[in-house]
């Protein structure tokens, strides 16, 4: 979404630290600039800023406003995915095929705002909703390639000697749960047999055994935008932590689920597509088959808790909150048979 909402006041105190700290960084201002300013999201302070003048586009998040359950549990702060940005960029991400969007600015004062680059690309959302309507199955199996990638890439390139920490996943289950009981979606009984079933996968070796890597965090298909055939652009990293390298994995998978069953009602048709790209991730490492055992066998829990955290998204149909939950239930049952 993108709403005009009018001109930057000349004596907004963000004026002059655009004019003077921000717009420096993109182009050399003839004269004093004047900001169009567009909101952009519908359930976070984030806006577009367009210089008439010059043309120069950032994009500035207000982290001052309070924001939802958080799985990391990383600071929400404009400096943290400052850093976080920058931190992958001297990675290497820093254009194609694999770009982190470049940070301009972060301003405590000024409603702890974090200004970056605009960058434009073609959303996952959008890809997804061409498979699911129109066929054109080909574009997202290229672009979920490329997504492959990134992330094998990503997480690959910043594994370390830890080893992964289930009790903060098990944590973030946790919160989810009280959530969905408190908004009445799923009863005493439902969330008793969920916790049971968090706790069979507690007791596998296998969730506990690999690596902890950087992960985004938030792999949702807002966050990735598309250039020219696999190039991918990540944004909003103020989620990325260290965990199980199938957080991110996991994440992208329910997302897919969801997507294909709230656009069809078969979440099945998301199934040949969550293959793809499993397969294709799997394939940046030097022994396909035994990876892509690994991933999938900690997959289910993943993919589960996806769909209950999208279930607690007040915005959906009732009915359609409580098929998600129930389809993560069987998701997670289905994964220790």
């Amino acid at each position: 979404m993108r709403v005009y909402l009018g001109h930057l006041s000349l004596n907004d105190p963000l004026q002059g630290y655009l004019r003077d700290c921000i717009l420096p960084q993109l182009t050399a201002a003839g004269r004093e600039p004047r900001w169009r300013v567009y909101r952009v999201s519908a359930e976070s302070d984030v806006y577009l800023y367009e210089d008439k003048w010059s043309g120069a586009r950032v994009v500035g998040k207000f982290y001052a406003r309070a924001r939802g359950l958080n799985g990391s549990n990383a600071p929400q702060s404009a400096q943290n995915e400052y850093r976080n940005l920058e931190y992958v960029r001297s990675l290497g991400f820093t254009g194609p095929p694999d770009t982190v969007v470049r940070p301009l600015g972060a301003n405590r004062d000024l409603g702890d705002l974090l200004v970056v680059e605009h960058v434009t690309g073609e959303q996952l959302d959008a890809v997804i909703a061409e498979a699911a309507g129109a066929g054109r199955s080909d574009r997202l199996f290229t672009k979920l390639s490329g997504l492959a990638r990134f992330f094998a890439r990503l997480h690959n390139g910043t594994a370390g000697g830890e080893r992964v920490d289930f009790t903060r996943t098990q944590a973030y289950f946790e919160r989810v749960l009280t959530y969905l009981g408190g908004q009445g979606m799923a009863s005493s009984r439902r969330l008793d047999r969920l916790r049971e079933l968090s706790r069979a996968y507690a007791a596998r070796p296998e969730v506990w055994q690999d690596a902890q890597v950087c992960v985004h965090g938030d792999a949702t298909p807002s966050n990735f935008l598309f250039g020219h055939g696999r190039d991918v652009c990540a944004i909003d990293l103020e989620r990325m932590h260290r965990d199980d390298r199938v957080y991110d994995v996991g994440r992208l998978c329910g997302e897919l689920k969801h997507c294909f069953m709230l656009a069809t009602g078969n979440p099945a048709r998301s199934e040949p597509f969550i293959g793809h790209f499993l397969w294709e991730y799997a394939g940046h490492f030097p022994d396909r088959k035994r990876a892509f055992d690994a991933i999938t066998a900690r997959l289910p829990f993943y993919l589960g808790l996806t769909l209950l955290r999208i279930a607690r998204n007040h915005w959906l149909d009732d009915a359609y909150r409580r098929r998600l939950i129930q389809e993560g239930k069987a998701i997670l049952k289905g994964g220790l048979a």
